[in-house]
C-alpha cells in the first residue's frame, strides 16, 4: 500500500515533513483500516469519531495528544478537523465517539475548536468536486502530562507546541470524496 505521503491522487504536501523525525509506535483502529474511506457515521454531518488504540509508546511519555488533519483542504493551510490534547499516557484508546466537546471517558482531556468552528470531532467533508482528501489521524507521544495550550487556542498553537514536546508520532491515514 502507497503511504499518505506518496500517493498520488492527492494534491496537498505531506505536512509532518518539514518537522522532526521521531519514533513511531503502533496505531490502530477498529473503524477505519489505514489508507481506506470513512463509514457514514464518521463523515462530516455526523461527526463520530473513529475508534483509536495505541500501544508500544516511547519510554518518557507523560501524556498523548490526537490530531486529525486534512492537508487537501483548498485553503492553503490546510483543515484542521480535531485537536486533543493532555490525554493520560496510561490512556491506551479512545473508543468511537469520544471525541465531542469533552472526550469521552478521558478525564483531563482538552479538545480544541477545529477550523469548523466547533469543539471536537469534525467528520471528512471535502468540497464537492474537489477530489480525493486525506484525513491524517496522528497520536503524538508527549514529553509532559500537561501541554501549556489555552483551550480557546487553534491546533496549529497546539502542532507547535507538539513540535517542542513529541517524542514519538504514529499516523493512521483515511480518505473520502464527495464527487
Amino acid at each position: 500500500m502507497t503511504s499518505y505521503a506518496d500517493d498520488p491522487r492527492f494534491p496537498g504536501p505531506d505536512p509532518y515533513a518539514p518537522l522532526k523525525d521521531l519514533p513511531s509506535f503502533d496505531l490502530h483502529s477498529d473503524d477505519l483500516q489505514n489508507g481506506g474511506t470513512f463509514a457514514e457515521q464518521h463523515l462530516g454531518g455526523n461527526d463520530v469519531s473513529p475508534h483509536l488504540a495505541w500501544s508500544g509508546l516511547p519510554e518518557g511519555t507523560k501524556s498523548i495528544a490526537v490530531t486529525c488533519f486534512d492537508p487537501d483542504a483548498p485553503t492553503g493551510a490546510g483543515f484542521w478537523h480535531w485537536a486533543v490534547l493532555n490525554i493520560p499516557a496510561s490512556v491506551t484508546e479512545l473508543a468511537t465517539g469520544a471525541g465531542g466537546e469533552s472526550v469521552d471517558g478521558v478525564d483531563g482531556a482538552v479538545s480544541l475548536v477545529g477550523d469548523s468552528g466547533t469543539r471536537g470531532y469534525y467528520g471528512p467533508q471535502p468540497p464537492e468536486g474537489h477530489g480525493p482528501h486525506r484525513y491524517l489521524f496522528a497520536v503524538h507521544a508527549v514529553d509532559v502530562e500537561e501541554l501549556d495550550v489555552p483551550a480557546d487556542a487553534t491546533p496549529t498553537v497546539l502542532g507547535f507546541n507538539l513540535y517542542f514536546h513529541s517524542i514519538g508520532r504514529a499516523i493512521l491515514w483515511g480518505w473520502h470524496e464527495n464527487p
